[in-house]
C-alpha cells in the first residue's frame, strides 16, 4: 500500500513539472577584445532563448526573459551581434492565465551592428483571466552599419471575463552612418464577452548623415459583447 501510494505521488509530480516546465536556452562568443554576454530565463510553460556574438572589438548582451504559468505559454527570444561595434538586445514576454483564462505571449528582438551601435528591445505581455482570451506577439530588429539604431516594441493584450484581446507590435530600425529611431506601442483590452484587436507597424532607414524617426501608438479597447479593431502603421525613409 505505502509502494502504491508513493508510486502515486511520484507521477502526480511528474506530471505536474511536466506541465509547467520551461527551457531555456543561451549562447555566448567572443573574439580579440570583444564582450558577449546572453541570459535567458525560462519559469513554467515558457521558452527563452538569448544569442549574442563580437567578433574583434565588438560587445554584445543579449538578454532574454519568459514566464507563463499555468494556461499561460511564453515565447521570448533575444540576438544580439556586434562586429568593431555594439549591439543590445532584450525580450520579455510574459503570459498569465488564470480562472480558465488563456494567454499567449510571443516576443522576438533582433540586434546587429557593424562598426556602430544598435539598441533592440521587446515586450509581450498577455493577461487571460475569468475565461477571457488574451494573445501578445512583438518583434523588434535593430540594423546599424556606423551608425546609431534604436527599436522598441511593446505589446499588451488583456482578456476578461470571456473577453478576447489580441495584439501585434512590429518595430524596425535601420541605419547606414545616421541615426535612425522606431518605437511602437500596442495595447488591447477586452472584457465582458468583447473582442479588441490591435496592429502596430513601425519602420525607420536613415542614410549618411541623417536622421529618422518613427512613433505608432495603437490601441484597442472593447466591453460588452462589443467589438473594435486599431491598425497604425508608419514607414518613414530619411535617404
Amino acid at each position: 500500500m505505502k509502494r502504491l501510494l508513493a508510486a502515486t505521488l511520484s507521477v502526480s509530480f511528474l506530471m505536474a513539472a511536466a506541465a509547467s516546465a520551461g527551457e531555456a536556452i543561451a549562447v555566448s562568443t567572443s573574439s580579440n577584445g570583444g564582450r558577449a554576454t546572453a541570459t535567458a530565463t525560462a519559469v513554467g510553460n515558457a521558452s527563452s532563448v538569448a544569442i549574442a556574438g563580437a567578433t574583434r572589438g565588438g560587445r554584445a548582451v543579449a538578454t532574454s526573459d519568459a514566464v507563463g504559468y499555468r494556461n499561460g505559454y511564453a515565447d521570448s527570444r533575444a540576438v544580439a551581434f556586434a562586429d568593431r561595434g555594439v549591439a543590445l538586445s532584450d525580450s520579455r514576454a510574459d503570459a498569465r492565465g488564470l480562472f480558465g483564462g488563456s494567454a499567449s505571449a510571443d516576443s522576438e528582438s533582433i540586434a546587429a551592428a557593424i562598426g556602430g551601435l544598435a539598441i533592440s528591445n521587446s515586450a509581450a505581455v498577455a493577461d487571460g483571466t475569468f475565461f477571457g482570451h488574451a494573445r501578445s506577439r512583438s518583434t523588434s530588429t535593430a540594423l546599424s552599419h556606423y551608425g546609431v539604431s534604436v527599436s522598441d516594441s511593446v505589446a499588451t493584450s488583456r482578456g476578461i471575463f470571456g473577453g478576447h484581446a489580441s495584439s501585434d507590435s512590429d518595430s524596425t530600425a535601420m541605419t547606414y552612418g545616421g541615426v535612425s529611431t522606431s518605437r511602437t506601442r500596442v495595447i488591447s483590452d477586452a472584457s465582458l464577452h468583447a473582442s479588441a484587436e490591435s496592429n502596430g507597424l513601425g519602420v525607420s532607414i536613415s542614410g549618411l548623415l541623417m536622421r529618422s524617426d518613427s512613433r505608432v501608438h495603437a490601441e484597442s479597447r472593447s466591453v460588452r459583447f462589443g467589438s473594435s479593431r486599431s491598425d497604425a502603421v508608419m514607414i518613414r525613409v530619411r535617404p
